[in-house]
């Protein structure tokens, strides 16, 4: 048996046995080669929105690939999906007017929004302005552009000089971000930053913070970019994260949820004036990735999208939220854990302590939630029952206790 594969975010050395080899997964539940199931509290890798084994987004991507497999988007070349599927995503955004760049990862989405942003200064003449102001705990993706805007420091370590003008700010103070632009506010071209800071450990903007990034971007000339890839569809309880807080950026990364990660799909949501900034004859956007709007990837998201609509997943996302929010909370008052923290249907349970032992007794009893320094991670499908949901906290409890 060779062990060839090389697996991220993982030991190098761990042989490929180790793993634990998922081969099926029907609504919420996923199971192992072993016969194990396992209820899926994190929604894969806190994607798949409207759960496993839905024929409807499995049938249309068959269908499409019956048809047309791939091909590109350069121009002078166009199709179908690809276009539904941008007005799709722009009608639901707080850019209905905008238009969308699609490629594959969450990774180039964010490479794709900052390249933009700088693109955007350069042409107004404002060369100096190359600065992104960035949050500490922000999570942007591995490719060079969004490691660079990691605000986790061991996952910027190890690579040698990075992509430079990243600065950085503690990730709930807007005095340190005023003071930052009070410093070098016409050098900044954007602020990045997650509506709710995810794989950093799953913290909600305090009061007021995304609102007052926004003034700073507006009174100084810079950009506010939103990296709505774990937030957008549905996963908030609206649409995009941007909505839920009522703040609007001028660009917004998404992935993961826009395909429940039937297939592979990203991309960037630009506002009408930034595009219209580009708009002009003979300019040529040199940006751009092979498989930037496969069709069988944009089929994908069409039908997830269609399904969220139709049953109704973006509103329910607030009740699988209350299902979590009540046993966290029961879990707090039986001393279990510090504290918790999160909104719509993404939360952590602050243990205080290393969480990788915990979440290793709660898989092997049979769910599946993620280590986050010191805390867990809950992000399950907005399918998933009030039975499965009281599965999870019942076996984090067993395993705390």
């Amino acid at each position: 048996m060779t062990n060839a594969l090389l697996h991220p975010f993982a030991p190098v050395a761990k042989p490929e046995s180790d793993f634990v080899n998922m081969v099926r997964g029907e609504g919420s539940i996923v199971w192992d080669d072993t016969g194990r199931d396992y209820v899926d509290g994190l929604a894969s890798l806190w994607y798949c929105q409207v759960g496993y084994g839905q024929t409807r987004i499995i049938d249309a991507v068959t269908a499409q690939m019956r048809q047309m497999v791939a091909y590109n988007v350069f121009d002078p070349f166009t199709n179908g999906p690809a276009a539904q599927v941008a007005d799709m995503i722009a009608e639901r955004s707080p850019h209905p007017d905008g238009r969308v760049f699609l490629s594959c990862s969450g990774s180039e989405a964010v490479d794709t929004a900052l390249k933009i942003a700088r693109l955007t200064m350069q042409r107004r003449g404002e060369a100096d302005r190359q600065i992104v102001v960035k949050r500490t705990n922000g999570y942007h993706g591995t490719n060079f552009g969004g490691t660079s805007a990691q605000g986790i420091a061991p996952n910027r370590e190890g690579w040698g000089d990075l992509v430079p003008h990243f600065l950085e700010v503690p990730h709930d103070d807007l005095e340190a971000a005023a003071s930052l632009f009070a410093e070098h506010g016409d050098r900044i071209a954007a602020v990045l930053t997650e509506p709710v800071q995810g794989a950093g450990g799953v913290h909600p903007p305090v009061d007021g913070y995304l609102e007052g990034l926004r003034r700073l971007c507006d009174d100084n000339g810079a950009l506010l970019i939103f990296d709505e890839v774990i937030c957008g569809f549905g996963r908030t309880g609206h649409w995009f994260g941007a909505q839920a807080f009522g703040v609007t950026p001028d660009l917004m990364t998404f992935a993961k949820g826009v395909t429940s990660g039937y297939q592979p799909l990203s991309g960037v949501i630009v506002s009408r004036a930034l595009v219209e900034e580009m708009s002009e004859p003979g300019f040529l956007l040199r940006h751009g990735y092979t498989y930037s709007g496969h069709p069988a990837a944009c089929a994908a998201g069409i039908a997830n999208i269609e399904l969220i609509e139709a049953e109704s997943l973006v509103e329910r996302a607030d009740h699988v939220g209350e299902r979590i929010r009540d046993g966290l909370t029961a879990l707090q008052g039986d001393g279990l854990i510090e504290s918790w923290r999160g909104t719509g249907a993404v939360y952590a349970a602050e243990l205080g302590r290393d969480s990788i032992p915990v979440r290793n007794e709660i898989l092997a009893n049979g769910v599946i939630v993620r280590p986050i320094g010191t805390a867990l991670a809950i992000c399950p499908p907005l399918v998933i029952t009030d039975d499965e949901v009281g599965r999870i906290i019942d076996t984090v409890a067993d395993a705390l206790r």
